[in-house]
């Protein structure tokens, strides 16, 4: 029984380096990549047994067992080192803001869940509800973050990942996390209205929100980042200080040319009915959802782009491609590349992706909110 837990361990810890091919695989890639750390426990359990029982495949199992330890320890490795030059890649792209704590620690493993502050659900029109989380401590108006959810346009809602809302509440800030009408019972730019509403809603009702109606940050995962960045470029408004990507998809022609209906998420199914077609069908629908296509240097907001090599739901290269569009543009960007990390890698905020992706947002909240 040896041998199959150190090829099921080598197996598991192969997911750092590839993509998974399914979709019961990517949920896996999470747990390896997030919470491998503490799993390096079972190579390193099972090299220990095979040391003491001898035999001829003593060393075998022994070798693949270290293979798999490097496997889980490689996204605590690599993060240490990306930690290293973050603050001057941020510093570089937004300017210097007073950071009080490290980017990456391994104490920041073991850290505890922020507290919960209360959350007060409103109504922004029919049918799109907003939960509130009211800044701690304020006594001026707070600056606010918009959280779009993802869910690839036809699932999820506002409640999704909300431990980052109790923390950027606790850290002073207000968070609005919206609900938009899902695919394909509406198409873009439905859902882009939709979170226009929310913008209104916040400017209109800002006082007795206690938010600041000129300091707002649109910021969303997945399918939400791809809003994030196409409200923002493509509705301006000078409230809207910056947008926030974590892993979402900006150029849907891009997108197009490369799903297949057989792979992860039927990826032409959820472009089908999002956009109300394929490209030739729906022309001005791919381009005006499409961040890197309707990016200009008048347009563009300053941005932060969060994504894992690994990603085998929405492609690396959609964020890739961006952050080089917007440095040539000379907009204000970075792009926080993450080699080990999936899709939703942020789901452990004390893992690897979790610590990096953490500090960068909030880095880039402090410097574009000031």
């Amino acid at each position: 029984m040896l041998l199959p837990g150190a090829l099921a361990c080598v197996g598991a810890a192969s997911l750092t380096w590839w993509r998974a091919p399914t979709l019961w695989l990517w949920k896996t890639s999470i747990l390896i990549g997030e919470f491998g750390h503490w799993l390096v426990v079972l190579p390193v359990l099972i090299a220990a047994l095979a040391w003491c029982r001898g035999g001829d495949w003593r060393i075998g199992i022994i070798a693949v067992c270290m293979v798999a330890a490097l496997g889980l320890l490689r996204p605590v490795v690599q993060a240490a080192w990306i930690a290293r030059a973050l603050p001057a890649k941020l510093e570089a792209a937004f300017g210097r803001v007073k950071s009080e704590r490290a980017p990456f620690s391994l104490g920041g493993l073991m850290a505890r869940t922020t507290a919960p502050v209360p959350v007060e659900t409103r109504e922004v029109a029919a049918g799109l509800p907003m939960d509130f989380y009211r800044a701690v401590g304020r006594t001026t108006p707070a600056q606010c973050v918009v959280m779009i959810h993802g869910g690839g346009w036809d699932n999820g809602d506002r409640t999704q990942l909300p431990e980052v809302n109790h923390h950027l509440a606790r850290r002073g800030y207000a968070v609005a996390a919206v609900s938009y009408r899902l695919a394909p019972g509406t198409v873009w730019p439905g859902q882009a209205d939709d979170i226009a509403a929310a913008i209104a809603y916040l400017k209109t009702h800002a006082y007795e929100l206690g938010v600041d109606p000129s300091r707002l940050v649109l910021m969303g995962r997945s399918a939400g980042g791809q809003l994030a960045t196409a409200v923002a470029y493509g509705r301006p408004d000078t409230a809207v200080r910056g947008a926030v990507s974590f892993y979402g998809p900006h150029d849907q022609v891009f997108a197009w040319g490369f799903s297949r209906e057989d792979d992860v998420l039927n990826a032409v199914k959820l472009l089908r009915q999002y956009l109300g077609g394929p490209p030739e069908a729906a022309a001005e629908a791919y381009r005006a959802s499409s961040a890197y296509l309707i990016a200009t240097k008048d347009n563009a907001v300053p941005t932060l782009l969060v994504h894992g090599l690994q990603d085998s739901l929405v492609w690396h290269r959609q964020s890739e491609r961006l952050h080089a569009k917007l440095g040539a543009l000379g907009v204000a960007n970075a792009f926080v590349s993450l080699p080990w990390a999936t899709h939703a890698c942020d789901f452990n905020p004390r893992g690897p992706s979790g610590q990096l992706t953490w500090f960068a947002l909030e880095w880039f909240l402090a410097a574009v909110t000031k």
